[in-house]
Formats: structure tokens, C-alpha cells, sequence
């Protein structure tokens, strides 16, 4: 799946971050409070800005001149986090680390004061995916935390980790965007790279994407490799979407309970290599 405009267009300051204004005006607060905790969880769906939250809260933490609880973007520290000279922010796939001794170089490593910044803190992305051992080191930490350690866990399965290490974090619940907020800013994107999209094109996109602004950025990714003027019938086409021709015939036979008369039109579906299951939906 294309990731270029996700990569180019994500949030650098909370209040760029779509759809998750109940989770940026908690964090900003407690940044501008000095209200800091020592672990978050960050949970919801793909592609709701998880990830991205989490990269700007280390850098707001460790920002030399918080405005408002937003970083700043400018001082050297951002600036360090952004182009990776900075490495008091440590991102972990726990899906490929995710062994207990994984987890206990970390603790060990948790031990060193920053090198710039205020803190260190450690994204683990995926945390569901930790195994038992791997938890049960991680809790250690958890239980008690060097005072300039923050750790910020990310998961799309909030119900497979254990009750020990949830009730010791901040949690955060990670809302699917509104079609009607992503056609907003997926109209911004397009604009910016001089494409033409419709509004039905947009809202389209932002239906098919299913609340994940990820995704609808790859799907415009994708369209604009076809044509810089992106219509509804574009969007169908590079999405696999059945024309509406197709689903009225498909309607018509379900209404007359014709399984025979509906076969050659699911047949032609199948056979233009549309997908099956969007088709459901």
C-alpha cells in the first residue's frame, strides 16, 4: 500500500492531528501543567493517528519552547527528534521485539539519563503483541519507572493485554474518524499536490478508508498515480468497487430472491478482479 503522502502530510503539532481533539487537549494541558505520566496507552483502530501522537507527545516533553503545549518545531531539540541526530526518543516494534529480552535491554538501557532532552521515552507500537515474559519484565518497569522515562505503548487490541499493565498506564482511546472530518482534510492533501477531487470522490474515499486517514491518503496516493483530476468513478475503479449498475442488478435479485439470476453478474464482478468482500460491505 502507498504510504508517500501519509509520510509527507503527517502531523507535526497536536492540533494538526484529525478527528482525536478529546485525546490533543488532555495531552497539551498536561503538558502545559507539567502534569506528566510515566506510561500512556494509546488504543484504537489502524491508521486513527496513534503512532503519530505518541512522536509528537516525545517531542513536546522534551521541547526547549512548549507553546501551549504544542512543540515548537524550531529549538534544537525538536529538531534533533526529527532528523534522528537525537536519541532520547526510542520507537519498538513489538511484533519483531517481542521476547523478554527484548524488553530487559530495554529496562537496561531506561537506566542512562537523556542525552539532550528532558526524557527519554519509548514508543512500543504493537504492545499486544509482547509475549507473557516479555510483560511480566516490562511491568517491573512500570511499577517503578526512572523519573526521566516515559514509556507510551500503541496497540489496535487494547483486550489482549494484561490487567497489571493496564491499570498502571494513562489510557487514551483513539476514535475512527468521521467520513465527513477525513474528506476535509484529504480535499486540504489534494489541493496542496495541485490534484482535483471532488467532493463525492472525497467522501467516497473517506467511506472506503473506514475511519483510517491512513489508508484514505493512500488510496488519493494511488489515484493521483492515474490522473491528477480524481472523480467517484476513478476512485471505485482503483479501490475494486463494483459500479452502482452492478449493485442495482445484484439489489434487484436479492428483492426477487433470484440466486440463479444474480450468479452471471457476481460472475462478471469476480472475473474484472473487483474485491468480493468490499462489494459485501
Amino acid at each position: 500500500m502507498y504510504q508517500v503522502l501519509y509520510r509527507k502530510y503527517r502531523p507535526r503539532v497536536f492540533a494538526d492531528v484529525y478527528g482525536q481533539d478529546h485525546v490533543t487537549s488532555t495531552l497539551k494541558n498536561e503538558i502545559k501543567e507539567n502534569r506528566i505520566s510515566h506510561a500512556y496507552l494509546f488504543t484504537g483502530s489502524r491508521g486513527t493517528g496513534k503512532t503519530t501522537c505518541a512522536k509528537i507527545l516525545a517531542k513536546a516533553v522534551n521541547c526547549e519552547h512548549s507553546i501551549d503545549g504544542e512543540p515548537c518545531n524550531e529549538c534544537e531539540v525538536c529538531k534533533g527528534l526529527d532528523n534522528g541526530t537525537i536519541y532520547d526518543v526510542v520507537e519498538i516494534d513489538a511484533a519483531s521485539n517481542n521476547g523478554v529480552d527484548n524488553i530487559r535491554d530495554l529496562r537496561e538501557e531506561a537506566n542512562y539519563t537523556p542525552s539532550r532532552g528532558r526524557y527519554r521515552v519509548y514508543i512500543i507500537d504493537e504492545v499486544h503483541m509482547l509475549s507473557t515474559g516479555a510483560f511480566n519484565a516490562l511491568l517491573k518497569t512500570l511499577e517503578e519507572p526512572p523519573a526521566h522515562v516515559i514509556f507510551i505503548l500503541a496497540t489496535t487490541e487494547v483486550h489482549k493485554l494484561p490487567a497489571t499493565i493496564l491499570s498502571r498506564c494513562q489510557r487514551f482511546d483513539f476514535k475512527r474518524i468521521q467520513p465527513e472530518t477525513m474528506s476535509v482534510r484529504l480535499k486540504e492533501v489534494a489541493g496542496l499536490e495541485g490534484l482535483t477531487l471532488t467532493d463525492d470522490a472525497a467522501v467516497l474515499i473517506a467511506r472506503i478508508a473506514d475511519g483510517a486517514l491512513r489508508d484514505g491518503l493512500s488510496i488519493l496516493d494511488q489515484c493521483s498515480g492515474r490522473s491528477k483530476n480524481i472523480d467517484a468513478d476513478l476512485v471505485a475503479d482503483v479501490a475494486g468497487l463494483a459500479g452502482r449498475e452492478a449493485l442495482y442488478q445484484l439489489s434487484e435479485c436479492i428483492y426477487k430472491k433470484d440466486g440463479s439470476g444474480a450468479m452471471p453478474t457476481i460472475s462478471e464482478i469476480y472475473q474484472k478482479i473487483f474485491d468480493m468482500e468490499r462489494l459485501c460491505v
